[in-house]
């Protein structure tokens, strides 16, 4: 390749990321500042993902289908693409994730020409619906998890439009929480465009999409060259999602040959009227991770990836749902089974690359209510880590965010200093780690007691199917939900529950350890 093309490659990398440091830094929820639950992502004209950051992969790759539907939208609608526009969205069925995940999208024009478009998702943290954060088990249709948005101009001729920013602050527990992230997703889109025109002008049009063309071509053949080292074939996978009593499977064949990969889910569950569908751009977004770990780290995440790749996922089945089924946790956690589908699948391609399970889960927390100081109304969201998957060699890594979170923790400090809560523990779980010739990461204890009445929903997995281990490895520790009652009385919650807390009450999140590798030294 050529060194403008290189610069090319490096810059689109580097802007993505500087708009990443942007938003962060920008945005008022902690959730954002402190957690980095967004991303950013550049793409050409024609909705082709050119450029990302290294930040969630939930978000990077649905953000191509997402653009392309929203293309698609606004050409039906007769809506005009000009210079000084952004657009705002959240319906997943459109943007490709939960409603949670507020979009925004800049065209970027030179000279008059569109040469691309910047955009990016951050995890808002309340959009309405149901429950404090927009997340909770008790979501039967897309409408009782929050506002819907389909694509609409939040920007027009350089101004914000104020009607736009208005219904979405109307929508939400916490409008000026609410408003400063979107100001700071406006803000990294700006200069994510400035920077992008910067390059252009430096290179030319002309050469900027040459250079684009170049970049795509040339990840599509270094992926063909890898896949003629990988063992070619068709392969199986299965795992389950925890509905109550219930276990929803998710089925995968995966096919590798020369040319790409070929996935299909037949055989996996029908839709649900609870919010564990994943629509089509997560059930892409995990498939596109799962495979892509495969591959060495300098083949980029682009279109000329995806390009060499085919993706059956039958409609009406909870990893490509119709509208209005509720899809709140299938970002979050039919996401995380489809990778351990497809691992379980890869494992018996190559088996000496792929690790055992981690801890399978985002495990999500969700609370709100009234702060008892202020008078008012408070949501919060965060993840937490759990054990990771024992790998060929290397025991897994203990507390840490797995597969399609990459976020970080809410330090304890942050949480107690703006809502009413006071934390009591913090650790990892010792021996949760499944055993192993190379034994699986540790979970972690987290639990927190309520200085006033708080409303709380949390959605994890894995408390009754464990983490698997690969290779005589044994099984993680599942996770577990508590609540500790004032008074002394202990309340196991479901792994996917809604509860009150007293003030004086105690919630504790243990959560799952990560699967061991390789038959224990001395076992038969």
């Amino acid at each position: 390749m050529s060194i403008t093309v290189e610069i090319v490659r490096h810059s689109l990398l580097y802007i993505s990321e500087e708009m990443g440091v942007a938003l962060r830094k920008s945005a008022f929820s902690p959730n954002i500042r402190e957690r980095a639950d967004h991303s950013c992502a550049i793409l050409d004209s024609a909705g082709r993902l050119i450029g990302q950051a290294e930040h969630i992969p939930v978000h990077i790759g649905s953000l191509p289908l997402g653009l392309r539907n929203t293309i698609k939208y606004l050409e039906q609608k007769g809506v005009e693409v000009s210079p000084g526009d952004m657009f705002v969205l959240n319906d997943p069925y459109i943007a490709g994730t939960h409603l949670n995940d507020v979009t925004t999208i800049r065209p970027v024009f030179f000279n008059g020409r569109l040469a691309a478009y910047v955009a990016n998702k951050a995890h808002q943290v309340d959009v309405g619906g149901i429950d404090p954060s927009s997340i909770s088990i008790r979501a039967e249709t897309l409408w009782q998890e929050g506002l819907v948005i389909p694509p609409v101009k939040l920007m027009e001729r350089n101004k914000l439009v104020d009607d736009v920013v208005d219904i979405i602050k109307s929508n939400t527990r916490m409008p000026e929480i609410t408003l400063g992230d979107l100001r700071a997703q406006v803000a990294a889109n700006l200069m994510g465009e400035k920077k992008v025109v910067e390059l252009i002008d430096k290179v030319s049009f002309k050469v900027f999409n040459e250079a684009v063309e170049q970049i795509l071509d040339r990840t599509t053949l270094l992926v063909k060259t890898e896949l003629e080292k990988i063992p070619h074939g068709t392969w199986h996978g299965e795992d389950y999602l925890e509905l109550d009593d219930r276990d929803l499977v998710i089925r995968a064949r995966l096919s590798i040959n020369s040319e790409g990969f070929d996935v299909s889910f037949e055989g996996t569950e029908k839709q649900v009227d609870k919010p564990l569908n994943a629509v089509l751009g997560v059930t892409t977004a995990a498939t596109t991770y799962a495979l892509k770990t495969m591959l060495p780290a300098e083949i980029l995440l682009n279109d000329g990836f995806l390009r060499t790749l085919s993706i059956h996922a039958p409609p009406g089945t909870i990893v490509n749902p119709v509208k209005p089924a509720p899809v709140a946790a299938g970002n979050l956690e039919t996401s995380q089974r489809i990778v351990d589908v497809l691992f379980k699948a890869l494992s018996q391609a190559m088996p000496d690359k792929v690790p055992a399970a981690s801890n399978g889960s985002m495990n999500n927390l969700m609370m709100g209510g009234i702060h008892p100081e202020t008078g008012k109304a408070w949501a919060f969201y965060e993840t937490i880590g759990g054990g990771g998957g024992a790998r060929p060699g290397m025991d897994g890594v203990d507390g840490i965010h797995s597969h399609m979170t990459n976020t970080l923790n809410t330090p304890v400090e942050v949480i107690e200093h703006y809502y009413p809560v006071i934390f009591m523990s913090y650790r990892l779980r010792d021996g949760s780690g499944g055993v192993g010739r190379w034994r699986g990461g540790m979970g972690i204890e987290r639990s927190l007691k309520a200085l006033a009445r708080i409303n709380v929903a949390v959605m994890g997995e894995r408390s009754r199917n464990r983490p698997w281990g690969l290779r005589g490895g044994g099984d993680g520790a599942p996770s577990e939900y508590l609540v500790v009652r004032a008074e002394g009385e202990t309340l196991k919650l479901r792994s996917k529950d809604v509860v009150v807390l007293e003030k004086g009450d105690t919630l504790v999140i243990r959560t799952a350890g990560g699967g061991g590798y390789g038959r224990p030294e001395g076992s038969d």
